[in-house]
């Protein structure tokens, strides 16, 4: 019987996999997701400086010239600038709007937070060229001097980018507890305008930098929206769109085509890494704060 019920009892125990495997099939599976998402990458860099590429592995030769036409070119030229200015508005108003709208659902009236997190969750639930079209109508009934101009372009982006500020900017204030703050600052005798300057903007600020990049990255890189509401804005996803719609063999296209996707690649990730340097650590040390705060009210 004791035989039987050790014989039982080892078949019951699962088996363990060796650490040296378990280590293993992590590397393979980094490395298979690594060489799905920068292959790709590096095939469009080899295009953008390939003087041709045929049947081999890499390309023939290699070339500036197309790069040397990408910052010639006055259209693509007038796309980046459009793009940049419009990237850059909208993160502007994004961070304007935002920021006051949760500090006042988080501090003064936490019954306006039913109605704000709807309106933060709709652009996901939405697609974008849906959004823009009611916009378009929208306009149309209300405003009908605003339809295909960049005034209304610059507001739907606003819309659809709203989101990413809202809940970066909503999670950075839970971590930082504004609320305590704030409510410190006020026992202090600081002013309202005191408390957003000096105690709440510090504090929050990753989630200002977050969300103001995400908002930026989405408007500069978005097609949908420009080609339903404003044709006439000629930006860089218009110009790509362009291009592919209207080739007709001509030597340096796709090339052309490659640099600026190369360029767009290399703005976003810049912008990503900065973000990432300056903010290193901060969001972990507000959470831990946050946690500790948390934990002392408890006991």
């Amino acid at each position: 019987m004791v035989v039987a019920s050790t014989a039982a009892a080892s078949r019951a125990r699962p088996r363990q996999v060796p650490a040296r495997t378990s280590g293993l099939g992590k590397t393979l599976l980094f490395v298979a997701v690594f060489m799905y998402l920068v292959l790709p990458m590096v095939a469009v860099i080899l295009y953008s400086f390939a003087s041709s590429w045929t049947a081999n592995v890499l390309p023939d030769g290699y070339t500036l010239r197309w790069w040397g036409e990408v910052f010639t070119d006055d259209a693509i030229v007038s796309a980046f600038e459009t793009s940049i200015v419009l990237a850059t508005v909208v993160a502007i108003l994004d961070v304007a709007i935002v920021v006051p709208a949760v500090y006042w659902a988080r501090v003064r009236n936490h019954r306006i937070r039913f109605l704000v997190e709807p309106a933060a969750a709709i652009p996901f639930a939405l697609p974008y060229l849906v959004i823009g079209f009611a916009l378009l109508q929208f306009a149309g009934y209300v405003a009908p001097g605003l339809q295909g101009t960049m005034p209304l372009l610059v507001l739907a982006y606003v819309a659809i980018a709203f989101p990413f500020v809202y809940w970066a900017v909503d999670g950075s204030m839970a971590a930082s507890g504004i609320e305590r703050l704030s409510e410190a600052a006020e026992t202090c005798g600081a002013t309202p305008t005191q408390i957003v300057r000096r105690v709440v903007l510090p504090n929050i600020r990753p989630g200002i930098v977050s969300g103001a990049l995400l908002a930026w990255a989405t408007s500069f890189g978005e097609f949908a929206i420009v080609q339903t509401i404003a044709r006439g804005v000629y930006t860089v996803p218009v110009w790509s769109a362009e291009q592919i719609r209207s080739y007709t063999g001509e030597p340096g296209a796709f090339n052309r085509l490659a640099a600026v996707t190369t360029i767009n690649f290399i703005v976003l990730f810049v912008l990503s890494a900065i973000v990432v340097y300056r903010n290193q650590g901060r969001s972990v040390g507000l959470f831990s704060r946050a946690s500790r705060r948390e934990g002392g009210t408890e006991g």
